[in-house]
């Protein structure tokens, strides 16, 4: 306690915005929770209960997992002197609470990256093994979590999921993350989360199509969430089916996970499929349920889904697997790249309006054809001199390699 008795410091809980201490009488003493108080921050300078945690791993790596997702990997380790995180100068009431403070104290400690080093270096001992990181912080701190090829192989870049959806914010991100990776280093893209609206909620649907033709073509590894491959958006949670804490502890100010959590939709039977008619799931399905799922996206040539598998498909071209990536200069609506390798170019050319475009394309290429398009029907259409895009359209081009 602190000497007045009360909590060791004034960090506060990430799902209430109220105090992150909670005073136990068996033991005498205020123990520290990040988030609920049923879930404990452990003490990873005890150097007992981080041996305890390297052997978590190497169990879970001797039953044959492939790796890890560390959750909330830049919150593991707080100030050793426990002081007190600032206040926040642009807090206002009607905002989340838990931003009244800054996290200086709590969050992004250069005593996390020795940890990983440790369980980068237990993954080593197993071939073909990967830890991944969620790491929500700036860009250049991220890049930090590579350390020198020794802690994450991919800490999860979450800019697209945080940007505004706009062809030249997407463009300068994009470039500004490739020229910060470390030597050796390997990109990651996300669009959406657990934590985060549906990105076709975000956007639209027509965007949907046009956002996977750029998580599926940029270089690195794209990291899907479950339903964007049909183009799911978010559901309504009435309030007595809400499920998340934050909701319910800081309720009515739009803080709430649920809706982008909604049961996968695989028919049009009750429950969208997802468990059998009597049991009632977790949390309802979205009202789109029964537009979009599964089953009738399998049979439809022209479907989000279809799109999805071509795209999955296309990538095993190593042009698009390892190829280096470069923007092209494109008129304002327009985000345009090359993915190349030695024997093959292929030019990226999304649309981020609901508008029809034109590009220029004389100056990046002498002649290609269409190889697809993200309403899938325009392939080996000649594109020379300009190229145009339909609303929400995205399309590959295989160029002719000079």
């Amino acid at each position: 306690p602190a000497p007045d008795g009360g909590p060791p410091t004034n960090w506060l809980s990430h799902f209430d915005g109220k105090s992150a201490w909670t005073w136990d009488e068996v033991t005498q003493q205020y123990y520290l929770h990040s988030f609920l108080a049923e879930q404990p921050d452990v003490n990873w300078r005890n150097p007992e209960l981080k041996n305890a945690m390297l052997d978590v791993l190497r169990f879970w790596l001797d039953r044959g997992v492939d790796g890890f997702r560390i959750d909330v990997a830049h919150r593991i380790i707080k100030d050793d002197q426990l002081r007190d995180n600032p206040p926040n100068p642009n807090w206002r009431a009607g905002m989340d609470p838990f931003k009244a403070l800054t996290e200086e104290y709590t969050r992004n400690r250069p005593e996390l990256h020795p940890i990983y080093r440790e369980m980068r270096s237990v993954l080593d001992a197993y071939p073909e093994r990967m830890m991944v990181g969620e790491i929500n912080v700036s860009v250049s701190d991220l890049m930090h979590y590579y350390g020198d090829g020794d802690e994450f192989h991919l800490p999860f870049n979450f800019q697209l999921i945080h940007a505004p959806w706009d062809a030249t914010i997407v463009r300068n991100l994009v470039d500004s993350y490739e020229a910060a990776l470390p030597d050796d280093a390997w990109p990651n893209w996300v669009l959406g989360n657990h934590d985060q609206h549906r990105f076709a909620s975000r956007t639209s649907v027509g965007q949907a199509r046009v956002g996977m033709m750029l998580l599926l073509t940029l270089r690195g590894t794209p990291t899907i969430y479950y339903g964007e491959e049909i183009g799911m958006q978010d559901g309504d949670i009435p309030p007595e089916r809400v499920q998340d804490p934050w909701e319910k502890n800081v309720p009515g100010l739009g803080l709430g996970r649920d809706p982008e959590r909604t049961p996968m939709q695989w028919d049009d039977s009750p429950h969208a499929g997802f468990c059998p008619a009597n049991i009632q799931p977790w949390l309802p399905v979205a009202d789109t349920a029964s537009l979009v799922y599964v089953a009738a996206q399998k049979n439809q040539p022209q479907s989000i889904l279809s799109l999805t598998r071509h795209l999955i498909e296309l990538r095993q071209t190593p042009a698009l697997l390892t190829g280096a990536y470069r923007s092209l200069p494109s008129p304002d609506g327009i985000f345009a790249y090359e993915r190349r390798d030695t024997d093959r170019c292929f030019v990226i050319v999304l649309n981020f309006t609901d508008s029809p475009q034109a590009w220029d394309v004389s100056d990046a290429f002498v002649q290609a054809q269409v190889l697809l398009s993200t309403h899938l029907d325009r392939v080996d259409e000649p594109v020379a001199g300009a190229v145009s895009l339909r609303p929400d359209e995205g399309l590959i081009l295989d160029v002719a390699v000079k």
